[in-house]
């Protein structure tokens, strides 16, 4: 009589799809170093350099500026950290350097400028509003120092979208007005579910992209930076990747990835039509049937993430609940689990009662309205008994 375990935590990891799975199974058996130049070197590097096109040819840019790393976290750090590096080993000084970021971005975005900051170098957090950028407020943020923006196109923590457009065009009318190009950096990872993450589109000048998060093999990432932007190494020992990330790269990880995008690329449109309608039925349902209850997103929210507050609720033990009774949900990211509570709904809302009650429910092309319904009867079976059971 056990009914199949629901999976609804995609915004942590999705799930390898078949394709993806079949090329990387396939690419084992090409198990030459993609930089050798023998034979089967060769395969490897066509290999790998098939997934390098197809991915750059989805984003829009050469092929030249996809850089394959080892997750987006790294790529992030290469981006954040690596521009900074190339000024500083221009002459220079950390204290002529102001990043702005978005103080609810994903750890590895915050850790890389927490690290920048023990250098000397200027940060400062993107004032935030009702879950969108305070244009207006940035525009006074801008200093003549300032040379780099990071953030995300799409909180993972709560589903909100963030106007990446319109950054880039409070950076471009500061620039006009006699200053400096000033750089923006997007972390995507949460994006090519259900919308492209074409570059010019996103208005960025470099991007993060990771496999886990489109049904790809975990394991790899991409940074989308053209060849212009200078970016100065993390580490040394090897010319891949235009010498930015060192190492013998994964051809079959690659190729999976590429696989990944593409499908994800081909039918994000109808998927985003049909999360939308499941969400919408999914927050009323919990409205309705659970009191005490608050929806954290943004101005603009992705239709495939819903982060619910359940004030005063121990929502660690309602997830363990729902994870005996076969529902796998989170309750904030899952790089985030030696924070207290959420920090995105912490950073938009103030509360720290929201942020520390949060649970996340995100999902998949694959997931159904039935699974989806289910899933609400066994959190509010959960939430009852964590109610009677309360002192």
């Amino acid at each position: 009589m056990n009914k199949k375990r629901v999976y609804l935590d995609w915004a942590a990891a999705a799930p390898v799809l078949p394709k993806a799975h079949r090329a990387f199974s396939k690419a084992l058996s090409v198990f030459g170093n993609p930089s050798s130049p023998h034979t089967e070197g060769r395969e490897a590097h066509m290999l790998l350099t098939d997934a390098r096109v197809r991915i750059a040819r989805l984003a829009g840019v050469k092929q030249d500026a996809v850089i394959f790393t080892g997750g987006a976290t790294e790529a992030n750090a290469i981006a954040i950290q690596g521009q900074i590096r190339a000024l500083l080993t221009k002459g220079v000084q950390p204290g002529a350097l102001h990043v702005l970021y978005l103080p609810s971005a994903h750890a590895s975005t915050r850790g890389c400028v927490s690290e920048l900051k023990k250098e000397g170098v200027q940060t400062e957090p993107l004032i935030v509003m009702g879950g969108a950028i305070d244009l207006t407020a940035l525009k006074r943020q801008i200093r003549p120092e300032t040379v780099l923006v990071a953030l995300e196109v799409v909180c993972g923590e709560t589903g909100t979208r963030f106007d990446t457009r319109g950054v880039r065009q409070v950076l471009d009318l500061a620039r006009k007005e006699g200053g400096s190009r000033i750089r923006m950096h997007t972390d995507a990872s949460q994006l090519p579910l259900v919308e492209s993450f074409e570059l010019t589109r996103i208005a960025s000048d470099t991007l993060t992209l990771d496999a886990q998060k489109v049904g790809g093999v975990r394991g790899i990432g991409v940074l989308l930076a053209p060849r212009h932007i200078p970016i100065e190494p993390l580490i040394r020992g090897g010319g891949q990747e235009r010498g930015l990330r060192p190492g013998t790269e994964s051809a079959g990880l690659a190729s999976a990835f590429a696989c990944a995008l593409e499908e994800a690329h081909d039918a994000h449109a109808s998927f985003a039509l049909k999360a939308r309608g499941l969400k919408e039925r999914l927050t009323a349902r919990l409205q309705d049937a659970i009191s005490n209850t608050e929806i954290n997103s943004g101005k603009n929210t992705v239709p495939h993430i819903l982060n619910v507050s359940l004030i005063g609720r121990d929502t660690d033990y309602v997830s363990a609940l729902l994870d005996e009774a076969g529902f796998a949900v989170s309750t904030r990211s899952a790089c985030a689990t030696d924070e207290e509570g959420s920090v995105a709904v912490l950073a938009y809302t103030e509360d720290s009662d929201r942020a520390s009650s949060t649970l996340r429910i995100s999902w998949g092309p694959t997931t159904t309205e039935r699974e989806l319904d289910r899933s609400v009867d066994a959190l509010v079976s959960a939430v009852r008994f964590v109610d009677t059971n309360t002192v």
